[in-house]
């Protein structure tokens, strides 16, 4: 088993990426009105509860309204 020292230097990029799309998806939801599909209470359930990358990415892909 990997010690975690290790695997670290790959770790602390992954989780500080999560949690900038986690706070800019967060922020698209609160900033817009209408939705593809949805509401917003949903999404904000989603992208909380899944909040390892697919809550967020099935936001952009399944709930965003295009501009």
């Amino acid at each position: 088993m990997p010690d975690i020292r290790e695997i670290l230097p790959f770790l602390i990029p992954l989780a500080i990426l999560e949690i900038a799309l986690l706070i800019y998806t967060l922020h698209h939801i609160l900033t817009h009105k209408t939705y593809r599909h949805g509401s917003r209470t949903l999404w904000i359930f989603i992208t909380l509860i899944g909040m390892q990358f697919i809550g967020p990415i099935l936001y952009f892909l399944l709930g965003r309204e295009e501009s």
